[in-house]
């Protein structure tokens, strides 16, 4: 097994009620009174309260090249990404040095050399530290690290790793695009990321609880899934203006199809069922998203409560989501034993789940 030793979740700086949000980002999406009432709509029915953003608000109306929108990635993302892994670090007593993986995952913007390489001088990691940085996984990019970092540490039990993520989702809103996709993603994304600290099982940091953080879960198992002919329902189209996102409304039927198979396959092999799962540690992709696991899982009304909140507090942050959940529920506190799952979607379409117990 690894252990999840710490997690530090980051926010953009710049956090706005969703009221504020809405009315400085109608105008830049369409200038039709019709559609801004459709827009304010689905706004007010996100279940968003508040939303941190890269930029200063009043700093999307001039950001309209692509170009210019990767810049501010770059720039703000790096520094976002270097304050939480430096906090997963300090709570946990460890040096940069002590690092042996770095897993980056982003699908917000672009960059050659990543942002995983440039936090190794930035945070004084390792010159022969090994990484891994990933685009594509979407909002399945925290969970589907996990996962990948679990591996590798099964292969290397004396090794240390760091996930990272990071995703600027402001930064990708498309002007004068009144498309119901661009209305809701304008209404429902924020801007942070999380770094995750993990320790395969033969090193020190997995048998001692890190002072300056509340009790991780062992990784146990993962799985992943991706489901056929569904590669347009979720995703990005690339083009001279950047990200203009894909977001089909089938998808909530497409989770409540799948996904109890899915968790079954992963829980079986463990002897156990989905009523054994003390901690749901769901992406807070929406509330139909949301609403969509608690029904086909049968799950009682206040077991996604924490995938809620934070869906309230934050948005959805995309691959970052899922990780800030997971801060939650570790600070919940959880009895000796109790099982948890990771569960999070992304482009193909693809679900990753990682079943998690905490000693």
């Amino acid at each position: 097994m690894s252990r999840v030793v710490t997690v530090a979740p980051v926010l953009g700086a710049h956090a706005y009620p969703q009221e504020a949000i809405t009315a400085a980002i109608a105008p830049l999406v369409t200038d039709d009174a019709a559609r801004r009432a459709v827009l304010a709509r689905l706004h007010a029915a996100s279940g968003v309260r508040t939303r941190h953003l890269a930029l200063p608000l009043p700093a999307y109306a001039d950001l309209r090249r692509f170009d210019d929108a990767n810049d501010a990635f770059v720039d703000v993302g790096t520094s976002l990404a270097a304050t939480a892994v430096r906090d997963a670090l300090d709570r946990a007593h460890a040096s940069p040095t002590d690092v042996d993986l770095l897993f980056f995952t982003s699908v917000t913007g672009v960059s050659a050399p990543s942002l995983d390489a440039l936090l190794v001088e930035r945070v004084g990691l390792r010159p022969d530290v090994r990484r891994i940085p990933s685009f594509g996984l979407g909002c399945a990019g925290g969970a589907g690290g996990l996962a990948i970092v679990h591996d590798h540490l099964l292969a290397h039990p004396d090794r240390l790793a760091l996930l990272v993520s990071v995703e600027l989702c402001s930064l990708t809103v498309q002007h004068g695009d009144d498309s119901a996709a661009n209305l809701v993603a304008s209404g429902l994304f924020g801007d942070g990321g999380a770094a995750v600290l993990l320790a395969g099982d033969d090193h020190p940091l997995a048998h001692e609880a890190a002072p300056g953080s509340p009790p991780g879960p062992d990784v146990v198992a993962a799985a992943s899934r991706l489901y056929p002919g569904t590669a347009d329902q979720l995703g990005w189209a690339v083009g001279g203006s950047g990200f203009r996102i894909v977001l089909a409304p089938g998808l909530p039927a497409l989770i409540e199809r799948h996904l109890a198979d899915d968790v079954r396959a992963l829980l079986e092999p463990h002897d156990l069922k989905p009523r054994d799962v003390g901690a749901w540690v769901v992406h807070a992709g929406g509330p139909r998203i949301l609403e969509a696991v608690r029904t086909t899982l049968d799950l009682d009304a206040g077991a996604l409560a924490t995938s809620t909140e934070v869906l309230a507090r934050t948005g959805n942050l995309s691959s970052a989501s899922v990780l800030h959940v997971l801060d939650a529920a570790m600070r919940t506190g959880r009895a000796g034993g109790e099982r948890g799952v990771v569960v999070a979607f992304g482009p193909g379409v693809g679900a990753e789940l990682v079943l998690l117990r905490w000693r």
